[in-house]
């Protein structure tokens, strides 16, 4: 359990604001400016500071919120693992971004049940800023994500590195033959929520071409990837996915690749936990079991 100021000093990194840490808190917002400065002394060093009337973390104060999330998290694991002491960790408690949970889990994870019958489990899917909120409270003990991770945060795997594409219905009626990411613009762009690592993927993609979202005529903005991918199918625009999301659409001529001379991108999914956590060779054991066919294998943890 974390110290009481450790909590005031976690609320304050929330929200950049001593007066809503405090609301959050149910404490008065001199309470909540006490136990800072009590940190402060206690490390020797000042761990916020104002720019331009902004509060933001000094360098030490990101090191104590890196290092004590860390702990939060690390605590509800020991907690779990406390309460079934009799037998061996095989419960899994993790989350996935919708394209890595839909096309690249199942598998692994049924044979992972069949290893493990007993073994309960609980996934998450959400987009990857979601997830690594639910990660750094210590609801998930780690997550396998397709967006960016703050490498000071986390310690990362990698999970699968997979093509992103460009593609529509085979039925769909394009002006021409496109060859480059400007060729689209005025195609409807079916495209996820912010926060989301298939949106974050393409907001890249297009600034290395100096272009944005916003450079699209229409844009179809969809929160599920099952529903994203209907609409494609029926012909309401185009998308930008990865290849394993649309393999079989693809083979069986209901969705047609564009090929673009400056869309050559390959992305990364990586399987995320904590920082520096106690824990660290446990997930590495998980990523080994969960990892899809044809990833390179970490040696198996001791008594697996």
């Amino acid at each position: 359990m974390l110290d009481f100021r450790m909590e005031s000093f976690l609320a304050v990194c929330r929200h950049m604001n001593y007066t809503r840490a405090a609301e959050e808190l149910n404490l008065t917002q001199p309470a909540v400016s006490q136990h800072i400065r009590w940190l402060e002394e206690r490390y020797g060093t000042p761990l916020f500071r104002y720019a331009h009337k902004q509060l933001m973390l000094t360098p030490a104060g990101e090191l104590l919120r890196t290092a004590v999330t860390t702990v939060q998290h690390d605590d509800g694991q020991l907690k779990r693992q406390m309460q079934h002491t009799l037998r061996p960790p095989r419960d899994l408690r993790f989350g996935a971004t919708p394209t890595v949970a839909t096309y690249l889990l199942p598998q692994p994870l049924a044979a992972y049940r069949r290893r493990f019958p007993e073994a309960n489990l609980f996934l998450q899917v959400d987009n990857t800023q979601v997830l690594c909120q639910a990660l750094d409270r210590g609801a998930l003990d780690f997550a396998i994500v397709e967006g960016y991770v703050h490498k000071g945060d986390y310690d990362t795997l990698l999970y699968r590195s997979e093509p992103f594409l460009a593609v529509c219905a085979a039925h769909y009626p394009l002006s021409g033959q496109p060859r480059r990411l400007t060729d689209l613009l005025e195609e409807p762009l079916l495209v996820r929520e912010p926060g989301s690592g298939n949106r974050e993927i393409i907001s890249r993609s297009l600034n290395r071409s100096n272009l944005s979202l916003s450079d699209f005529r229409i844009l179809l903005e969809v929160g599920d990837m099952n529903v994203l991918k209907q609409l494609l199918l029926l012909g309401c625009g185009i998308a930008f996915l990865y290849r394993a999301a649309v393999a079989e659409d693809l083979d069986q001529g209901r969705l047609q690749a564009l090929h673009l001379e400056d869309l050559q991108e390959h992305n990364d999914m990586v399987f995320i936990w904590r920082k520096g956590s106690l824990f660290a060779q446990h997930y590495q054991h998980l990523f080994q079991l969960l990892c899809p066919e044809g990833q390179p294998e970490l040696p198996l943890a001791p008594g697996s």
